[in-house]
């Protein structure tokens, strides 16, 4: 039992490309975009964008913005430009990838001063996704540098 003042119910999500509302769609659903059973979705079928729904939520709460194709690559990129990363931190720390991966979003976050709602790969439009990819290449090449000076 939830203890203090409910929770509110988000608002269905809004596509940031055409400005049409999200649907929800779930495994089997004509317009669910993926082969196997990844979870519900909310999906502008205008523009096929689509983000996931945040795990246990009963209201369905999306893990951030609706993606298109062009930013569902650029956050890939990004996972993948930040992978070196989180795998120092766990090998340094001995934390989790889920911590590691937390802590590097925040600090690349922090080092552009973007203004977003969450520290998380889930609320970057296309243009941070770009700007946060560009400076983990220069933070890596300067690290290399500086390793080799």
């Amino acid at each position: 039992m939830r203890v203090g003042r409910p929770i509110p119910v988000l608002p269905q999500p809004v596509c940031d490309d055409c400005g049409a509302k999200a649907n929800l769609a779930r495994a089997g659903d004509e317009t669910y975009p993926y082969l196997e059973d990844h979870g519900p979705v909310w999906i502008c079928t205008a523009c096929q964008a689509w983000i996931g729904v945040r795990a246990r939520s009963k209201h369905n709460a999306p893990l951030g913005r609706l993606a298109n194709a062009a930013l569902r690559e650029r956050k890939s990129q990004l996972h993948d430009a930040l992978e070196p990363l989180v795998a120092a931190k766990m090998r340094r720390d001995g934390v989790n990838a889920f911590a590691a991966r937390g802590k590097a979003m925040k600090w690349v976050i922090a080092s552009l001063g973007m203004a977003v709602a969450t520290p998380s790969i889930h609320a970057l439009s296309l243009e941070q996704c770009e700007q946060a990819i560009q400076f983990i290449a220069e933070f890596q090449a300067s690290r290399h540098s500086d390793r080799t000076a």
